[in-house]
């Protein structure tokens, strides 16, 4: 898939570029939450374990940001203790999700465009808020992306589109 200097691609499981893609993001995913929670609040407000999912799905398929979204966060909670045991299911959730809508729409509309970035977001984001409430049984904990995490949801979207589009745009 090709759109203008961008190159999106469904990578498959048994394609090794799928692995290594995989790999290369999810040390952004450990990289990232490490910087951040050198902040006070630091993960909660600019949720870094989401940026490099998103991109991987985005950029290389389905496949490559669900490796992704699943071993981001059980090796970020296994060698730093961070996100805590009692959120990996939540977090497991909206990483697994945020890999499905960003995978479709480039598989679907084949460009990326800050609009279809911001739904495959936004739309994780509201799903996974939804799915959380039912998981924790607390609405104001569930929200708690969408109340204090507008920073890294932007982060997201601007940064995301940004690294699509420019940094690995071949």
């Amino acid at each position: 898939m090709q759109t203008g200097t961008v190159k999106l691609y469904s990578l498959r499981y048994g394609d090794a570029r799928a692995w290594l893609a995989a790999a290369l993001f999810i040390c952004g995913n450990i990289a990232m939450p490490q910087i951040c929670h050198m902040f006070n609040a630091g993960g909660r407000i600019w949720l870094p374990i989401y940026l490099f999912t998103l991109i991987g799905a985005y950029k290389y398929g389905l496949r490559v940001g669900l490796l992704t979204a699943a071993a981001s966060p059980l090796l970020n909670s296994l060698l730093f203790g961070m996100p805590p045991t009692a959120a990996l299911p939540a977090i497991l959730l909206k990483s697994a999700l945020l890999a499905l809508f960003a995978g479709i729409a480039a598989a679907r509309w084949q460009k990326a465009s800050l609009l279809l970035i911001a739904a495959a977001v936004l739309a994780a984001q509201a799903v996974g808020t939804l799915g959380e409430w039912v998981m924790v049984g607390n609405l104001h904990a569930a929200t708690q992306d969408l109340r204090i995490g507008i920073p890294g949801i932007m982060l997201q979207i601007f940064g995301g589109w940004a690294f699509i589009n420019y940094v690995i745009r071949k």
